[in-house]
């Protein structure tokens, strides 16, 4: 039992460190116990979210899923062994039995499970969202706001009040991938931004180009984007410091994409942006030695860059 525990922990922390990067450097400031459970809650979300996208790299060891079928077959059989998984309180595939083993530790709540396994499906039938209430309440609750639920338990929060926080975080994370991702969603036939925003401004992603409609719309989005971020960085002080350190460092390091794609004009077309690791580096490194650097999203300048401490 403990060399497939050991064997999961250690695939799930290569899915967290090939995928998830941002995740990746957070968790580093954590007590190895946390860690672990960082990386098996995340491995999870990556796993589902992957059967959805790019089925060819889900490897049948890592869900216990053939690679035969339909995505939305495929994903039902990993809903399936997983809640079969968490009922039993173990798995013979290592990925799973970490994940498991995490989770009835850590007593999450299993409904947490069924919103992201429901908006993961989602994703399988839709393709556009009309309003971002319909966005964010019908697919972000959980597809994003409950990845936050999800990490509660392991980041041991002080207040149950931290909850609400936990929730924008995840908001704003998924937010931020969708203004990045508006390409690479467009080449899978999905649109996430608001139908009814878009058309407001007379902006068409298809068309991808920059156009003033195009950088209004994205400057629209820019600023729901940092009053979530704004949100969930007062949710700091009701973590414990090892947690407190995990989770600004993330937040800081990913509300960095949101400042690129602004640098950049709102041209999310040309490529994909990312923050260098060498700027990953010394976050976690001030993170650690003098504190989670601040950021003032409430300013009224792009990503409140001005009167920052960050």
């Amino acid at each position: 039992m403990n060399a497939r525990l050991d064997a999961g922990r250690r695939r799930c922390a290569e899915l967290t460190r090939r995928h998830g990067t941002t995740y990746y450097w957070g968790a580093r400031l954590l007590p190895p116990r946390q860690r672990r459970d960082v990386f098996t809650v995340y491995a999870l979300c990556r796993l589902a979210d992957d059967i959805v996208d790019e089925p060819e790299t889900v490897q049948p060891e890592d869900t216990a899923v053939p690679r035969d079928g339909t995505p939305a077959e495929r994903l039902e059989a990993f809903r399936t062994t997983f809640f079969d998984a968490l009922a039993r309180g173990d798995a013979e595939q290592p990925v799973l039995a970490a994940i498991v083993e995490s989770i009835n530790r850590r007593g999450t709540d299993p409904e947490c499970f069924e919103r992201f396994f429901g908006a993961m499906a989602a994703d399988l039938t839709h393709t556009t969202w009309a309003t971002w209430p319909d966005l964010r309440d019908r697919y972000m609750e959980g597809s994003a706001a409950v990845i936050g639920e999800m990490m509660l338990p392991v980041l041991e929060p002080l207040s149950p009040d931290a909850r609400g926080p936990a929730r924008a975080l995840g908001n704003a994370f998924q937010l931020t991938n969708f203004l990045r991702d508006v390409a690479e969603d467009l080449d899978r036939g999905r649109v996430y931004l608001p139908q009814e925003d878009l058309a407001r401004h007379g902006a068409d992603p298809a068309l991808r180009r920059v156009t003033p409609e195009w950088q209004t719309m994205m400057a629209e989005q820019a600023t729901r984007n940092r009053e979530l971020y704004a949100e969930a960085q007062q949710g700091l002080a009701l973590l414990p410091p090892a947690s407190r350190r995990c989770v600004g460092t993330a937040l800081v390091l990913y509300s960095r994409i949101l400042n690129l794609i602004e640098d950049a004009g709102y041209d999310v077309f040309s490529g994909r942006h990312r923050v260098p690791t060498s700027q990953k580096v010394l976050v976690t490194l001030r993170s650690l030695t003098t504190g989670v650097p601040h950021v003032d999203f409430t300013s009224g300048t792009p990503s409140g860059r001005t009167g920052s401490r960050e």
